[in-house]
């Protein structure tokens, strides 16, 4: 059995609005306001061209701040560490790990990762977070030029890894992408709360004993 996770909201804190709020605390009346900002910001052109490798971090911020009217220094502070600041989530980093020691008992287990994230964050997370030593590999959409939910990027990781779909469990948060996966004909579950993720994976794990 494979399980493939993802990692913002799923591994990794990521929460947009809180982050955007916390940092243009000055410019943002209310949540509702920086709600609006993070989607603006994480979910324009900009953005995703970013986590496909095919945009520079100076670029996207430059161009940005542009549309945005936002200073871009204030948004530099913001966007240039941000690698350096992601932090793992503590109930999934144990679920992971227990998952990697439960492999004794259990060889064919397989854990993956398969996260849209540019290539100067992943270079960050790759150095800085210990759970990577759990995993037999995986792929980040910066350096294969392809974001989820594209088909491409799914089966690349599969072609690369020889991932058999039935016998391939992803997690994700968005349902975009966990749609495309159980298009693909994997197993997928949508993760929405990472506390209540270890019961579903155990769940899938013991329908595909």
């Amino acid at each position: 059995m494979n399980v493939v996770f993802d990692l913002g909201a799923v591994l990794i804190g990521w929460e947009p609005v809180r982050l955007v709020h916390a940092h243009f605390a000055d410019r943002l009346a209310d949540e509702t306001a920086a709600a609006q900002l993070a989607r603006a910001l994480f979910q324009h052109e900009d953005w995703l061209s970013f986590d496909a490798g095919l945009r520079s971090l100076d670029d996207v911020v430059s161009r940005s701040a542009q549309r945005l009217a936002l200073p871009e220094q204030q948004l530099a502070e913001l966007l240039v560490p941000l690698g350096e600041r992601f932090e793992p989530i503590a109930q999934t980093e144990a679920l992971l790990r227990e998952l990697h020691a439960h492999r004794a008992q259990r060889p064919a287990l397989r854990l993956f990762y398969l996260s849209n994230m540019p290539q100067p964050y992943a270079q960050a997370l790759l150095r800085r977070l210990s759970f990577f030593e759990c995993f037999d590999g995986g792929l980040f959409s910066g350096d294969v030029k392809r974001i989820k939910p594209d088909e491409e990027i799914y089966q690349l990781l599969a072609w690369q890894y020889q991932l058999e779909p039935e016998r391939t469990l992803f997690i994700d948060d968005t349902a975009a992408n966990v749609q495309m996966a159980r298009v693909l004909g994997w197993r997928a579950i949508h993760c929405t709360a990472p506390a209540a993720l270890a019961p579903q994976v155990w769940r899938h794990l013991a329908e595909c004993a």
